[in-house]
């Protein structure tokens, strides 16, 4: 038998001021909508999560109820993946707002055994898996898919002193729609390469954790911190990655193109990113 839900809030807070209130909210709201079989309890928690959320409410009802989702099995990876695509449609201040009491109610109570755990604690997005792509990177990196709906949206985190080589994302026709690691002088001439008018391409970064370095081609790194947000045209040729005694964390949306694709270019040297303080 399906476990039954029960509420007195109601009746206890307004049961003299209101009473009609105390009633429809403890008997009918809770009594029975929340006790009908057609859906479980798991997937009703989500829905009013979300609802709540559309609604702008951030206060401590939808704390309760991020308690409730919680207290009947949604994981701190499926909240996450819940707010990230609700977002999509609510809006960013409304994801942030909600991410801030999420992430207190799935606080990890555990002690961190090492490093990468108490990163991954000061953190509400997962850390995922070694990253894949990882022959494109100086040093550790680990990537987690957050959502596969509408844009997709990954996870990166480097370890300290972790950077990604110099790379381009493009829009436009074959000469420029390959993936390659080779030298400066095919990635250099791959930058001055004019793109075709073509829709979408480039990337979007949304940092979420730790601090971090950005930089375009002919132009001066920019210090990344949790809240910076970088728009990457398509063309541009440019790297980020972790400052040389921090973790970093970035969201990546990568914003659909016609004829997208990337184009891996040279490691960034360790001198140049020895001079970033």
């Amino acid at each position: 038998m399906a476990e039954k839900i029960t509420q007195t809030a109601g009746r206890d807070q307004l049961g003299d001021f209101a009473p009609m209130f105390a009633h429809l909210n403890d008997d009918v709201l809770f009594g029975e909508v929340w006790n009908t079989e057609a859906i479980d309890i798991k997937t009703k928690c989500i829905i009013t999560v979300v609802s709540l959320m559309a609604s702008g409410i951030t206060d401590s009802s939808l704390t309760y109820h991020l308690q409730n989702a919680k207290a009947h099995g949604v994981t701190k990876e499926e909240i996450a993946a819940i707010i990230t695509h609700a977002t999509m449609y609510t809006g960013w201040p409304k994801g942030w707002a909600v991410f801030r009491l999420a992430k207190e109610v799935w606080k990890e109570n555990e002690p961190a055994t090492n490093e990468k755990d108490r990163y991954q604690n000061s953190i509400f997005f997962p850390l995922g898996e070694p990253n894949p792509y990882g022959k494109y990177f100086v040093g550790q990196s680990y990537l987690a898919q957050i959502s596969k709906e509408q844009i997709p949206v990954f996870n990166v985190t480097f370890e300290p002193g972790c950077r990604n080589n110099w790379h381009i994302h493009n829009v436009g026709s074959a000469d420029v729609s390959r993936e390659t690691a080779s030298g400066a002088a095919v990635s250099a001439s791959l930058a001055r390469a004019p793109s075709r008018a073509l829709s979408g391409g480039g990337q979007i970064l949304i940092c979420v954790g730790g601090r971090g370095w950005y930089q375009e081609e002919g132009k001066e790194a920019v210090e990344l911190l949790p809240g910076s947000v970088v728009n990457i045209r398509a063309g541009v040729k440019h790297w980020h990655g972790a400052a040389k005694d921090s973790w970093f964390s970035h969201l990546a949306l990568e914003i659909p193109a016609e004829e997208g694709s990337t184009t891996w270019c040279e490691p960034v040297s360790d001198e140049d990113y020895g001079k970033l303080q």
